[in-house]
């Protein structure tokens, strides 16, 4: 030894408990000094970093001399290295709790198959093939421990753990924590694959009766030194630590009880073996001496798995239920004997046996059951809760909330059954002060929280009041009972100032994020944040991944360098956007107006944020409204303030495109076109893509009803709609390589034109032309009014993305149709928008119902400026595209009727065109009683008579399509 390390250890002579600091190069010069370094260790030093130390300098990489990196060498030093890692773990006895705790999964599993390697495990060969019996002692117990590793791995690996706080950012340390996580799940994944083989070998192992050996310290040096001999029937095989059978099937037994437990989650029937294997486990355990075994078994978790597997696997044992508190409750519950449970946790409140967190466990599987409909509970769930306020109560607790909700209409019963459980609560023989004074205070809590004054009366005139609560504390109780029960209403009282609400005292975290999740008052939101930051500090803007604020705004609210201020502003907005969406307008208001009052203290930009937020809200209310058959006009405060933001100019402001959308479009909607085609500054024009587009529809609707002078404005509309509906190459690119100016901006200005019809026609009429120029097809033409305004042709037809005019042309349709569905021009166009996309079934459907709106259901004739020429060709040919060729036949004649007039001639030809030739003359003689073929009969008659027809010909088909 070093003099150095000599001085180390002379040092700590007079401090057993710090192990001396050896190097493990130390120990590779002279091997014999680790066996004297532990058996100087102190009993309670943890040995298992030593080990680490060895393995990692033994699997350290090296680098050659052209610097590449290479696996460790094989050689003399890195063999030692390893042995001596084992070693230590033999020191310990191969003490798995001890080995997890001490040891990473990367490590203990580098340790245990270099422990195979040495056990002279057959390579090649998985454990499950082998037969434990014929092996050698030691190899057959490596071959145990490995497994037992394995499925104790899996089942903690199930378990909850808590995240460590990262420290500084470096990054070679966080690349090296990511390598071992990585590692780590790969291992755990091999681990789960062949978790079936080990507890297959570990039922084998069951089988055995004979002793089994561990290596030792002697044994590894022996194996070191003559490595043929090892793991014959020599003595390196009979020269470890005998284990007996009954030690071994303990361990195994507990090891397999608690995989088939982990295993229960997905398969309830595997719990009946966890309880056989805990049992047997108990058993051994009772008759052994737990010093003595390989591995000493956690008898406190045994107990736990063995009363968890009884209640899972609703087995009750009577004799052994009454020993533990646990097996009481389990077996009123099982029962249903919620008499004796709430008689149960009356007497827990003395002896306080029971943990906080199973009592509230109970509390909630209850009220879980009450609320799937049990009605029957309910009175048990009040009684359970009053249990449980006490208890926390005399443990110097926080009140929890459902308590503080039964309080705010308590019935008699209910305070009667309080006042009895905090007498019962109380050791009559064993009263401390400190339990006196906790439950005065509780009293006096309940007192204050009563609005009944009766009740309140009720609690000040029992025993309890008057013997734990001092006279000073009675009189003004009593005081501020008397001045409560003079007041009529309480609510009258005006509301306190947003900045005036104290915060009230804690309660449980989970609950107070609930019910900052469910709130819509900015008071109460902001008194839960209060509460929540007095418990802990952390991010409460993350609690719910539904609070979602537009990306606009999240730099300049998380910039917010106070927590409670950032948290606060973040979830008003997120909370107000939430209720626009679902137009809850009264609650977007309320929240939108505190985050305005909250932010203008300190922040102009968020100021002018809010105030931008707002005016959107008033938009979409209006609008909303509009939507609902209120047309009254904006107020013009509303008006002016939408101006105003058209005009606003403020650097650095974070706008979002959605506001300044629809602020143009409500200008077109209400007729405010001389605003956009006058007063607004050109200066605002350029800069402003919107109102660009806004003032061209603007000045397009103007001018409309004279096609000349609207020329000029159409073909400045038409060049913007030309740019936006063609194929940038600046932009991401689809799998073709085109993308569109229209799909990549997402603009929903044309859309929302609708609500007012004279300014929705515009971008209706230029999609309708651009659309049937993009076809380049005279055929396919779509019909719109107002379509001779617009260009008759396209320059470079390649560079429009038909596909996006479609889908755009499509919306404006359908939302038209939403808000006039009678609109017998939009329906026609809607079909023959059908029509040239090959829908014929949709487009009969639509032609269909044209007819039907502008004629009464057909009982009064079709316009003939609704059923051109060219809608009843299209008719036909849907009809034989479809195959309906009576259909089409009868459409035929119509349309012969519709351009000559003879009726009769073409009426009477329905039949003829139907039947075949041999029966033309029975026909015939049946036309002669017709009406219309009667050339007896007036004009006036025969026309009559041919509506008629026509009229039960296009209701029966239109009841085929609609």
């Amino acid at each position: 030894m070093s003099a150095e390390a000599a001085d180390r250890e002379a040092v700590s002579g007079s401090r057993p408990c710090t192990p001396p600091q050896a190097s493990c190069f130390e120990f590779l010069l002279d091997p014999s000094l680790l066996e004297q370094h532990l058996r100087g260790l102190h009993p309670g030093i943890c040995l298992v970093p030593q080990s680490h130390q060895f393995l990692e300098q033994a699997s350290k990489p090296s680098v050659n001399e052209q610097n590449q990196v290479q696996p460790p060498a094989d050689n003399r030093r890195n063999r030692t290295l390893k042995l001596m890692a084992l070693k230590v773990a033999a020191h310990l006895t191969w003490d798995l709790n001890l080995l997890e705790k001490g040891l990473t999964i990367p490590v203990l599993n580098m340790l245990l198959n270099e422990f195979l390697c040495v056990s002279r495990v057959p390579p090649g060969v998985k454990h499950v093939d082998l037969d434990l019996s014929t092996l050698p002692p030691t190899t057959a117990m490596a071959v145990l421990i490995y497994n037992r590793w394995a499925i104790r791995t899996i089942v903690l690996s199930s378990f909850p753990e808590k995240q460590t706080k990262p420290g500084p950012h470096q990054l070679n340390m966080m690349s090296l924590v990511q390598q071992e996580k990585e590692l780590t799940e790969n291992i755990l994944s091999v681990l789960r694959e062949q978790a079936t083989d080990s507890i297959t070998v570990l039922e084998g192992a069951l089988n055995i009766k004979k002793d089994f050996y561990i290596h030792t310290l002697r044994s590894l040096d022996l194996l070191a030194a003559d490595p043929s001999t090892a793991n014959g029937e020599t003595e390196s095989s009979t020269a470890g630590l005998r284990i007996s059978a009954d030690h071994l099937h303990c361990q195994v037994h507990y090891d397999l009880g608690g995989i088939y437990f982990q295993q229960g989650c997905s398969d309830p029937s595997v719990y009946e073996k966890a309880k056989e294997h805990f049992r047997k486990a108990r058993e051994l355990l009772t008759k052994l001496d737990s010093s003595a075994s390989l591995c000493c078994v956690d008898e406190q978790r045994l107990a736990g798995y063995w009363s968890a597997c009884k209640t899972l696997t609703e087995t009750s044992d009577p004799g052994e239920s009454q020993h533990t508190p646990y097996g009481q409750i389990s077996c009123f519950m099982r029962n249903h004997d919620y008499g004796a449970l709430i008689e149960a946790f009356i007497r827990d409140n003395v002896t306080l046996s029971l943990p906080h967190s199973f009592r509230h466990s109970i509390q909630l599987e209850l009220l879980h059951k009450l609320q799937q409909g049990d009605r029957a509970l309910e009175e048990v769930c009040h009684k359970l809760c009053v249990c449980n306020a006490v208890r926390d109560a005399l443990e110097g607790g926080v009140l929890g909330v459902s308590f503080h909700q039964l309080l705010i209409k308590p019935s008699k019963n209910t305070i009667s059954f309080l006042l009895e459980v905090c007498t019962r609560s109380l050791d009559k023989e064993h009263r401390s002060e400190t339990s006196k004074r906790k439950m005065a205070i509780f009293i006096k809590t309940v007192c204050n929280r009563l609005e009944d004054v009766s009740l309140a009366f009720m609690v000040s005139s029992h025993k309890l009041f008057m013997e734990l609560l001092q006279d000073e504390e009675k009189k003004i109780l009593m005081e501020q009972m008397r001045k409560s029960s003079a007041t009529v209403n309480l609510s009258a009282k005006p509301l306190p100032s947003f900045y005036d609400i104290p915060a009230s005292a804690s309660v449980n975290i989970s609950q107070l994020e609930q019910q900052l999740i469910l709130s819509l008052d900015p008071r109460h939101i902001r008194q839960i944040l209060i509460e929540l930051h007095g418990m802990a500090e952390r991010p409460f803007w993350r609690v719910n991944s539904k609070w979602e604020v537009p990306v606009d705004y999240v730099n300049v609210i998380l910039a917010i360098k106070d927590n409670l201020t950032r948290d606060l502003v973040y979830i008003l907005m997120a909370k107000g956007l939430h209720c626009i969406s679902i137009k809850d307008f009264a609650h977007a208001r309320q929240l939108f107006t505190a985050c305005l009052e909250l932010v203008t203290e300190f922040s102009p930009k968020l100021r002018q944020v809010m105030l931008n937020e707002l005016l959107l809200m008033e938009v979409r209310g209006h609008e909303a409204g509009a939507a609902e058959g209120n047309m009254e006009r904006p107020p013009p405060d509303l008006v002016s303030r939408v101006r105003g933001y058209l005009e606003m100019r403020i650097h650095d402001l974070p706008l979002r495109q959605i506001v300044g959308e629809e602020c143009v479009v409500f200008m077109l909607n209400w007729r405010e076109n001389e605003y956009l085609t006058l007063q607004v500054p050109q200066s605002l024009v350029n800069s402003n893509p919107y109102i660009k587009l806004g003032q061209l529809i603007a000045s397009t609707c103007k001018e409309l009803p004279g096609p000349k002078e609207s020329r000029r404005t159409a073909k400045e509309l038409w060049e913007v709609v030309v740019q936006i509906c063609s194929v940038s190459s600046q932009h991401k690119r689809s799998s073709d390589g085109r993308v569109s100016l229209l799909k990549q901006r997402e603009s929903s200005m044309d859309i929302k034109l609708g609500k007012s019809c004279f300014c929705g026609l515009i971008p209706g009429h230029y999609s309708y032309d651009f659309f049937f120029i993009s076809q380049d097809d005279i055929v396919n033409e779509v019909t719109a009014e107002h379509i001779s305004i617009w260009p008759s042709s396209l320059a470079n037809l390649q560079s429009v993305d038909v596909e996006a005019v479609v889908v755009t042309l499509k919306e404006l349709v359908n939302y038209a149709l939403s808000l006039n569905p009678n609109n017998q021009l939009w329906l026609c166009t809607q079909a023959d928008i059908y029509f040239v996309t090959n829908q014929y079934s949709a487009a009969m459907h639509y032609y269909l119902q044209a007819g039907t709106v502008c004629s009464d259901y057909f009982t009064k004739p079709v316009p003939p400026d609704v059923y051109t020429d060219q809608v009843l060709k299209r008719m036909i040919k849907c009809c034989s595209l479809l195959n309906c060729h009576t259909q089409c036949t009868a459409s035929f004649v119509m349309l012969l009727c519709s351009k000559t007039g003879e009726l009769a001639m073409h009426a009477a030809s329905i039949p003829a065109l139907q039947n075949p030739i041999s029966d033309q003359h029975e026909s015939a003689i049946k036309a002669i009683g017709q009406t219309e073929l009667n050339s007896s009969n007036p004009e006036e008659v025969l026309q009559l008579a041919a509506q008629k027809r026509k009229k039960k010909f296009l209701q029966a088909l239109a009841k085929l399509y609609f």
